[in-house]
């Protein structure tokens, strides 16, 4: 592929993402245990963070309105990225005076300022990538920029554990200094970034498709991406997406350490196990994109998910973790496996079996005890692995010159992650469900994506859509 120097500067924000939002989850159960927060407090950080992306496209499309313009067009795609991420590093500065105040509220002020520049950096890298080289094959391109950010958010609560936990020889954290350094080595990662794509060879402007023979013999009476119903839906289902991709991991410490009594700083391998289980998924769902023959595909597809594994248990090792504990969940793996060749590679049929299996998942954590139920809850996360490019791609089916705005407000709804986490924050009360049967909001996000699975199929069949091929994770 040519720029391929470029591309490569590109996906790196890809990697800063996820490694940032699986920390998250190593933050939450230290600032709960040394400022003394309720478990809805906690969840703030997932709720601050993600909010963010929400915020920062609204201010992105009011400042494009009221300043006759799309800013990206304005002032360039690669600068727009490298503002991104000095704004993401001002964020992570923050975490300095927040440990020395033991500051909660400066602290999640940073992380939501992180999100901020994330959020810009979102709305310019996507449609860089696709037209990085040839547009047929942008969503291979997407699909490779997804596994390096699930690589982030397989390794970074391992090395924030490590950074926080590391030099204690304890299990608990004696003072928030530990944060400090992290955070300020991610804030100086995220200003060379910058200069490097200040000076890289990216393009600054990029030139939009033009409209398809099929688009230009069928125009659309719709003057909005919001009045096709498969946009909408899909907006609802996205923000419930993310939601219980979240909030199942960022309750799992709690979960763990109430119910297993297990020490905040042996936490870190079953979280990253979770955002591993994510590449898992996504790399056995890549597999439908190479060219190879069937029987090559078949086999590819079952020897995917446990070279991922085998990534996520080398890069444990690396941490000196013990993973004997962890080898059982290659049996949970033949699980994804069956479900992946059930689908076909059909998006609305895989949306529907994948949502089904991370409803029966949820249920066994509630109702088992023990690594069983662990086992489970970190299951979720092998399910929702391709659930957002199924949905992404129901969703835009059809929207033909809408297609730009219904993906901006796709990616407006990912701030489901803040409040459906936030909201299993206040359901694990002991008062109310318990923070093991908080999980339930989960079962309820994974039955409206069943049911966006099943409805969609029909409505774009009306629509003349139909898929029968396999879509790229994103």
């Amino acid at each position: 592929m040519k720029n391929n120097n470029a591309f490569a500067t590109l996906i790196s924000v890809f990697f800063f993402w996820g490694f940032v939002a699986a920390s998250n989850d190593i933050l939450i159960p230290v600032f709960k245990e040394m400022l003394h927060l309720e478990q809805w407090q906690s969840q703030m950080i997932s709720f601050a963070f993600y909010v963010a992306y929400t915020v920062g496209s609204v201010i992105y499309f009011l400042l494009s309105r009221f300043s006759g313009g799309d800013i990206l067009n304005r002032i360039g795609y690669k600068n727009g990225i490298a503002l991104g991420l000095c704004i993401s590093a001002i964020g992570t500065m923050l975490f300095y005076p927040a440990a020395e105040l033991k500051s909660f509220s400066m602290m999640i002020s940073g992380l939501f300022i992180v999100g901020l520049g994330f959020s810009l950096q979102q709305t310019a890298a996507n449609p860089l990538v696709i037209t990085l080289g040839d547009p047929s094959k942008g969503s291979q391109r997407l699909s490779l920029a997804g596994g390096i950010n699930n690589f982030g958010t397989t390794i970074g609560p391992l090395i924030v554990s490590f950074a926080i936990f590391g030099s204690l020889g304890s299990t608990k954290v004696n003072s928030l200094d530990a944060v400090k350094i992290p955070y300020l080595i991610l804030g100086a990662a995220f200003i060379v970034v910058a200069l490097l794509f200040k000076f890289s060879s990216l393009p600054n402007k990029i030139e939009l498709p033009e409209e398809t023979a099929e688009e230009k013999a069928h125009p659309s009476d719709k003057k909005s991406a919001i009045a096709y119903p498969q946009l909408w839906m899909g907006m609802i289902a996205i923000f419930l997406y993310v939601g219980v991709e979240v909030s199942t991991a960022s309750n799992l410490p709690e979960y763990m350490q109430q119910h297993l009594q297990t020490p905040t700083n042996q936490i870190a391998p079953f979280v990253s196990l979770y955002w591993a289980s994510l590449m898992i998924g996504r790399w056995t769902g890549a597999v439908g994109a190479l060219t190879v023959s069937g029987g090559m595909r078949k086999v590819l597809r079952v020897l995917m998910p446990y070279l991922a594994f085998g990534v996520f248990l080398l890069a444990n090792r690396i941490a000196n973790h013990d993973t004997s504990s962890l080898y059982f969940y290659g049996f949970v793996i033949l699980i994804l496996i069956a479900a992946d060749f059930l689908s076909k590679g059909n998006p609305a049929r895989q949306l529907f079996i994948f949502s089904v299996m991370g409803i029966a998942a949820l249920c066994v954590g509630m109702f088992t005890s023990g690594m069983i139920s662990v086992y489970a809850f970190i299951s979720v996360g092998l399910f929702c692995s391709t659930l957002w490019p199924c949905i992404f791609t129901l969703a835009i089916a059809g929207l033909g010159k809408h297609t730009n705005q219904g993906s901006g407000l796709l990616i407006m709804m990912i701030m489901g992650g803040g409040f459906i986490s936030l909201l299993q924050g206040v359901l694990a009360s002991d008062h109310l469900l318990g923070i093991q049967f908080s999980y339930l909001i989960g079962v309820l996000c994974f039955l409206y994506l069943a049911f966006y699975g099943w409805k969609t199929h029909s409505l774009l069949k009306k629509q003349g859509i139909t898929y029968e091929t396999g879509v790229s994770a994103h």
